[in-house]
């Protein structure tokens, strides 16, 4: 644009652009990580919420009266009664609904009408074990199928093989498809009673958790297996590990260096179901073997109709699974950034 002679270049006589006293400052944005972690936790409490109210609606609409089981039949109606309102159950539904919301937010899960101590000093001390369970039943699994995934896959690549690989997938299909509580009974029976070389209650040492342990890790151990296998073979035929060969590089340097980290992303969220459903399986397993774990805990509460207590253990086993949930998705974002980026 021209300017007249004399005349001062001002507003008016230069571009738009120009007359900005500096550049934009866009509003700061938070980072992909924090708005994948923000996200992530928003639907965890959204989840939460669902469940406390669920098993408070499923609880209450057990049929039965937990007071008359927690005093027995010899009690009188006049106790019987006396303890309903001391529980506060003898109160509309809602508002022993708003009650409990209540006592979670003070941290209070209230008391056990079996045992008549706070449901949180039973939680505190069962926990642990169930922890220690799953812990140990994920590190047999996976420490198992990683290498029997690699093994497989690497003979079997190229077509080679093929009967190794036909028998060893329907081996491991049927181990998937044995339930962990049959598995249990069959330990039990051959190592227990017919070869008496393990105990099969009671928990408290290394021999107690053998049985257990294994019983519970056989058939997720046996999946996850499947699934290295499979991601294994899809990474073995990739130009870069093509590449890799070419070099004539160790065995121990093709595999281990350069496949296995191409294929860890597609294991571990396989591994993260895997871990949340061993935390579900206890229930099973520790009814089997009498561990005192939080499993056998929610079973004689549910036949005692203990509401505080059932209430208090599906709250603990939700946290763990969300939680468990949260930390594999943040382990998965930090090994593959664009899973935390594309994720709505």
């Amino acid at each position: 644009m021209a300017i007249p002679p004399g005349a001062a270049p001002g507003p008016a006589s230069l571009p738009a652009d120009l007359t900005r006293v500096g550049p934009a400052l866009p509003g700061r944005r938070p980072s992909p990580r924090a708005s994948f972690l923000l996200r992530r936790s928003g639907r965890a409490l959204v989840s939460l919420g669902v469940v406390v109210a669920a098993t408070f609606l499923v609880v209450h609409l057990v049929p039965g009266d937990p007071v008359r089981a927690a005093l027995g039949p010899s009690a009188t109606p006049e106790l019987v009664q006396r303890t309903r309102a001391e529980l506060g159950l003898d109160k509309p539904a809602l508002q022993q609904f708003a009650d409990y919301l209540s006592g979670l937010l003070r941290g209070d899960l209230g008391i056990s009408l079996r045992s008549h101590r706070p449901v949180s000093a039973t939680l505190a001390e069962r926990f642990p074990t169930t922890l220690t369970l799953a812990g140990l039943a994920f590190l047999v699994a996976a420490l198992g199928a990683v290498p029997i995934g690699v093994a497989t896959a690497v003979s079997a690549w190229g077509g080679r093989r093929r009967s190794l690989h036909s028998v060893v997938s329907w081996l491991l299909g049927g181990l998937i498809a044995i339930p962990n509580f049959l598995l249990a009974v069959g330990f039990i029976a051959l190592f227990g009673i017919t070869m008496n070389v393990l105990p099969v209650a009671g928990w408290g040492g290394a021999a107690e958790a053998v049985l257990p342990a294994a019983a519970l890790a056989i058939g997720p151990m046996a999946y996850l297996a499947r699934i290295v296998h499979v991601e294994m073979l899809a990474v073995l035929g990739t130009p870069y590990m093509t590449t890799a060969r070419s070099k004539r590089l160790p065995a121990r340097l093709l595999y281990l260096r350069h496949a296995l980290p191409n294929m860890i992303t597609a294991a571990l969220a396989s591994g993260g179901l895997i871990l949340t459903g061993l935390v579900a399986g206890t229930v099973l397993i520790e009814a089997v073997f009498v561990i005192p774990g939080l499993g056998s805990t929610i079973v004689a509460s549910i036949t005692a109709k203990d509401y505080p207590m059932i209430q208090g253990v599906v709250l603990v086993y939700a946290l763990l699974v969300l939680a468990l949930n949260l930390l594999i998705d943040l382990a998965l974002s930090g090994l593959d950034p664009r899973s935390s980026i594309m994720e709505g």
